[in-house]
């Protein structure tokens, strides 16, 4: 909790000073810069291992090397921040991550493949906090249900907290599966640049392997090659495996339409355009008016593949009818 008396000493300098508390220099916009670029910089120091002009630091190989610009979409509107950088170019800040455009929570979107193998956008919502996302969730889902989403087979989601408790709640037959791609980035970010490319190609064994049990003998293999390096990756695959492996069940032409959720990345990506020069809306209503044209806009012209047949969905569609029988409603 913010103490009562700073909040006290901020309002009464913004006073003093003819700042607003909103607007793209107002008050809430200023607090939300200084504390993300002091977390920046302490994860920084983190990282080097010494404290910014730290005689300890000379001959250590790395150092700091200036500050990167970079706007970031928050719910106090969009902030310019400095990112630091290091000479190795080896940090990888975890508050505000490189190619971040906006603070996590900021808004979600749900995409669905309905049975015809349309792909149709089925709502935005607001993001909660975190303390709240299993609520948050749960609302959402229950909205989804109640609006005629009866059953849902697959839900493919990148480890969102609270969302599959949320889903095997609602839908109790549901199969959650972790995105593999969001999995392999979780995955590289414990690890330097350097190991990337030979780290990936260990990686690519497991979620290309033939089935469950192959792709674990692929774990043990790649365990037995990085976990002394990195038990992190190990841990971090491990933990998730439940999550990981529903789509090793189908042949690779279907899992290609489960295993990862970029195409709500790309969609995300096309809207952060529609909103990144606006810096500030008045509402969540205004964003999400704007947001809710920018969805019509790209459905009208059928970008990024919304309202069309996912590839090869013929082939998807026998899979699914066979693995989760008596759930797919016939033609």
């Amino acid at each position: 909790m913010i103490d009562g008396a700073l909040a006290d000493q901020l309002l009464a300098k913004a006073e003093a000073e003819g700042v607003e508390l909103l607007g793209p220099d107002g008050l809430l916009s200023q607090v939300t810069k200084a504390v993300l670029e002091r977390a920046l910089g302490e994860e920084l120091t983190e990282h080097l291992g010494y404290e910014k002009h730290d005689p300890a630091g000379r001959g250590s190989g790395n150092s700091r090397n200036g500050a990167t610009g970079k706007r970031l979409l928050t719910e106090a509107g969009a902030v310019d921040l400095q990112v630091p950088r290091d000479w190795r170019g080896s940090f990888e800040p975890k508050i505000v991550r490189k190619g971040q455009t906006r603070l996590d929570g900021f808004n979600d979107l749900a995409i669905g493949i309905d049975c015809e193998g349309a792909k149709q956008v089925l709502g935005m919502w607001v993001g909660a906090s975190t303390g709240e996302s299993a609520k948050f969730w749960m609302s959402v889902l229950a909205e989804l249900r109640n609006r005629g989403v009866r059953d849902v087979c697959i839900l493919c989601c990148d480890g969102l907290s609270g969302l599959p408790e949320a889903a095997t709640t609602v839908w109790p037959q549901v199969t959650v599966q972790l995105c593999v791609v969001h999995l392999i980035r979780a995955s590289l970010r414990y690890a330097s640049r350097k190991y990337w490319p030979a780290l990936a190609k260990d990686l690519k064994a497991i979620y290309t392997a033939s089935d469950e049990a192959a792709a674990a003998a692929a774990l043990e293999a790649f365990a037995e090659q990085w976990e002394a390096r990195y038990p992190a990756i190990v841990r971090l695959w491990r933990t998730h495996w439940q999550e990981f492996t529903p789509f090793l069940a189908f042949p690779p032409e279907v899992r290609r339409a489960i295993y990862t959720t970029n195409l709500i990345e790309s969609l995300n990506a096309r809207l952060r355009k529609v909103t990144r020069n606006r810096g500030q809306f008045p509402s969540e209503q205004a964003a999400l008016k704007v947001l809710y044209l920018a969805v019509r806009n790209l459905e009208d012209y059928r970008t990024p593949n919304i309202g069309i047949r996912t590839s090869g969905w013929k082939q998807v569609l026998q899979a699914f009818t066979i693995y989760f029988e008596g759930r797919i409603p016939a033609p």
